[in-house]
């Protein structure tokens, strides 16, 4: 029989006669914390678990939990015969309130064997109530299919992240009718093992190994304090630009670039001529990536202005019409919004005839109208709903801009946790949970999974436009990571 997958924080009700296996499944197969017994909640609010005039208070209790764990998104299963509808209604709707998955596990045990369990227990159900039970529950197992989101047969359970859950059958049809997919690395942290003086070596290897793995592309982020959504601000943060000049120097095809450069953080002119500068000396590998900034931290920590979001979108568009022409011929001068440009100037010219410009962002009404007007491609950020949503925006400005689709690339940036397979992602979990975020939150956070939910999920980010996927590998900077995510790349690098 094969394995239940259920999304990390599903609603899981099991449902079957008296007798069928249901409680030793349950706790065969999840944790005490998750499981909601209404036996375990009679002994709580009455004088033991087979106090039956204790139900209705302890199914109460049962409705209450279920709906304070599905507002916290734990997983939480639901041990009780499951045969009445509008217990079920109850739990579902508390669960469907809160936005989360609901999973039935259907117990289609033999009469037979129900009633000989049921028989050997210390303190049977009465044989006419088992009796009951069955011949109810060809119907309760038939309206089991139109409650829930997906009904199972027992069996052993995989929590999978509901980012990955939702596409696992795509795997299947990337390895049926294959669709290229390029993919990039960032670097976000450098916290690694090791001093700082280890930082030099191991960012070479990492970099040379991404080369090796088919990575397309290697990014950094330009910040100069780390960001709260990745660290602490006192942990290590490289400066961007002279960290791509020394991963020029340590690779020879991958392309590099920022994700992104906040358009405050230096002279417009000047990044232009960074830009151009990484790409005489890479052989002409460098990508421009540019944003409108959003860090105020880091702004008053290093003096630098900090102007209102409608003054950083103009210096933003000054700079994607600015820097075509820094990197063209002769040295016209430039009037934007927020900037003057006497002489855009810049030699050596670059190798490309234009560096492609990226722009980090999905905003709908500035961002993407800019990249549809200016640029060579987009970072998006969500799952394949919402990229799909995002794209369609696009190609609208465009349609108004006069600009071919085409001539975009979509990209999304993805965090990642890879392993091999059950085994090795299992490892990977319980290595980094502890008492307070168990296994399924660490995997929720890291987006964990195989590589065949990983092929799903990317399978369905390239139906819904993407062209690269830039991944961020939570376990970089450790042996073998990216090795573990190259089966992946290579999956989606034919044509690629």
């Amino acid at each position: 029989m094969g394995g239940v997958n259920i999304p990390s924080g599903a609603l899981v009700v099991v449902a079957g006669p008296s007798g069928s296996g249901k409680s030793t499944w349950v706790s065969e197969q999840f944790r005490p914390d998750q499981i909601v017994s209404s036996d375990d909640l009679r002994g709580l609010v009455g004088i033991g678990p087979r106090d039956q005039r204790a139900g209705t208070d302890a199914f109460a209790v049962v409705a209450l939990v279920v709906e304070r764990r599905m507002k916290r998104g734990l997983t939480t299963v639901v041990d009780s015969l499951g045969l009445d509808a509008k217990l079920r209604e109850k739990w579902i709707s508390a669960a469907r309130t809160h936005g989360r998955p609901v999973h039935a596990v259907a117990f289609d045990t033999p009469a037979k064997e129900c009633r000989a369990r049921n028989k050997s227990r210390e303190r049977p159900v009465p044989s006419k109530v088992v009796t009951g039970q069955l011949e109810r529950w060809p119907d309760v197992r038939a309206a089991l299919d139109d409650e829930f989101d997906e009904v199972h047969a027992p069996s052993d359970v995989r929590l999978v992240p509901r980012t990955l859950h939702a596409h696992l059958p795509r795997a299947t049809v990337q390895k049926e009718q294959p669709m290229p997919l390029r993919f990039g690395l960032i670097l976000s942290s450098f916290t690694w093992p090791g001093e700082t003086a280890d930082i030099a070596p191991t960012l070479t290897a990492i970099a040379r190994d991404a080369e090796a793995a088919g990575f397309s592309s290697l990014w950094v982020m330009d910040h100069v304090m780390q960001i709260p959504q990745v660290g602490r601000e006192w942990e290590p943060m490289l400066e961007s630009t002279s960290t791509l000049g020394f991963l020029a120097a340590a690779t020879e095809r991958i392309r590099l670039g920022t994700l992104v450069t906040g358009i405050t953080y230096r002279n417009v002119a000047h990044v232009g001529k960074i830009a151009a500068t990484l790409d005489v000396l890479s052989g002409g590998r460098a990508m421009c990536g540019l944003g409108a900034a959003w860090f105020d931290r880091e702004h008053r920590a290093y003096g630098w202005a900090f102007p209102p979001l409608t003054e950083r979108y103009e210096l933003l568009e000054d700079a994607l019409e600015v820097l075509p022409l820094l990197w063209g011929p002769g040295a016209p001068s430039f009037e934007g919004r927020q900037i003057a440009v006497a002489e855009a100037v810049c030699y050596p010219r670059p190798i490309q005839e234009r560096i492609p410009i990226l722009v980090g962002g999905s905003g709908e009404q500035r961002t993407l109208r800019l990249v549809a007007r200016h640029a060579d491609a987009c970072n998006l950020f969500g799952e394949p709903d919402v990229i799909r949503h995002k794209v369609d925006v696009l190609h609208a400005h465009c349609a108004t801009e006069g600009r071919d689709p085409a001539d975009i690339t979509i990209t999304q940036l993805s965090s990642v946790l890879c392993a091999a397979d059950e085994a090795g992602l299992a490892a990977a979990l319980a290595a980094r949970a502890n008492d307070q975020v168990p296994p399924e939150i660490v995997g929720d956070q890291l987006n964990a999974g195989t590589i065949d939910d990983h092929t799903g999920r990317f399978r369905a980010l390239a139906d819904a436009g993407v062209q690269e996927v830039i991944v961020s590998l939570a376990d970089i900077g450790t042996p073998g990571a990216v090795d573990r995510f190259a089966p992946v790349i290579h999956t989606f690098a034919a044509n690629a």
